[in-house]
């Protein structure tokens, strides 16, 4: 089961100072639109409306707490029954990616940290659950490379066995006791990924990060998993200020990763007898979330601004195919 959901954010002070406009409205749960500023031939400017319609749509007055009841939840107690859950944050640099994920401090906390605490809640609470263990791993997928940021950026592989089921060798699995000590994981994988970047805006994310969160019983079978997915800002290379070489082969990589996962999406859902996991590094990780008894949820970040229309607009028709 898919399920495709969009948030607004709010505009921010530095684009209120620009005298940036508001251009995207959510009048209802599921539709939101966006008012594109348009000329014609005679020089006469009209708005062309565009519409899309989604499982969920959250306008900027929604918070983390809100986003994650109706988004994650499910996906954690499905996790929780012994399901397969994935959570995907999509959408371009600055759009809200990292907010709704990481949230703002402990106080403000996202979909991570609220995750974690229902889980924990969960375990503590139900005597059948009193024997599970919470284990943790967090790694980046960086130009068609895996890099483990809870082992100091140590290089990956990811190989299927005979089963075709993939694993990743070497890949460090922290066990985690409480909320604060997976953020505690958390925060000390995202330093890493930040500054393996060289050459580019820290801020603008040219990574997916993967955060998976396993649970498993005293033979250390794994019970139940949930991954939580950044993706890399979806914004074109060009768009870089610096656009080089580097740029360009980052911004191909996030582009071809991006479009292979939306393939085999729409493969999955038309239920055709193929569907292109290896087209990328991003799909074939993550291939066992897709396949058996999964459920996953792509959570859309879209910006209000004028001056991003077409970003919005590219990140809300890649969420509709």
């Amino acid at each position: 089961m898919i399920s495709v959901c969009v948030r607004k954010r709010p505009l921010i002070h530095a684009e209120c100072r620009r005298g940036d406009t508001d251009v995207v409205t959510t009048p209802g749960g599921e539709c939101v639109i966006v008012h594109e500023s348009k000329e014609a031939v005679d020089l006469t400017q009209y708005i062309l409306q565009h519409k899309f319609y989604f499982d969920q749509v959250f306008g900027e007055e929604s918070s983390n707490e809100e986003v994650y009841q109706r988004t994650a939840y499910p996906l954690v107690q499905h996790m929780l029954s012994g399901g397969k859950s994935t959570c995907f944050a999509y959408g371009q640099t600055g759009a809200g990616k990292t907010y709704t994920m990481l949230g703002l401090s402990p106080g403000k906390p996202g979909l991570y940290a609220l995750a974690v605490r229902d889980i924990f809640a969960h375990l503590s609470t139900t005597y059948k659950y009193s024997s599970l263990l919470v284990y943790v791993s967090f790694f980046e997928i960086y130009c068609g490379q895996l890099y483990d940021l809870l082992d100091h950026r140590k290089r990956l592989f990811a190989r299927e066995d005979g089963q075709k089921v993939v694993h990743i060798s070497r890949l460090r699995e922290v066990r985690v006791d409480s909320v604060s000590s997976l953020l505690e994981v958390i925060s000390q994988g995202t330093a890493e990924r930040t500054q393996g970047m060289s050459g580019v805006n820290p801020l603008s994310s040219r990574s997916h990060a993967l955060l998976q969160i396993q649970l498993r019983d005293s033979n250390q079978q794994i019970t139940g998993r949930m991954w939580f997915v950044d993706l890399a800002g979806s914004e074109r290379a060009s768009d870089a200020k610096k656009s080089d070489r580097q740029s360009r082969k980052e911004g191909a990589e996030i582009n071809q990763s991006l479009l292979a996962l939306k393939e085999c999406i729409r493969s999955l859902d038309r239920e055709e007898s193929h569907t292109p996991f290896r087209q990328s590094k991003l799909t074939l990780v993550l291939k066992d979330s897709f396949v058996g008894d999964s459920m996953t949820c792509m959570i859309a970040n879209i910006s209000p601004g004028q001056s991003t229309t077409e970003h919005t607009l590219n990140t809300l028709r890649y969420g509709d195919r």
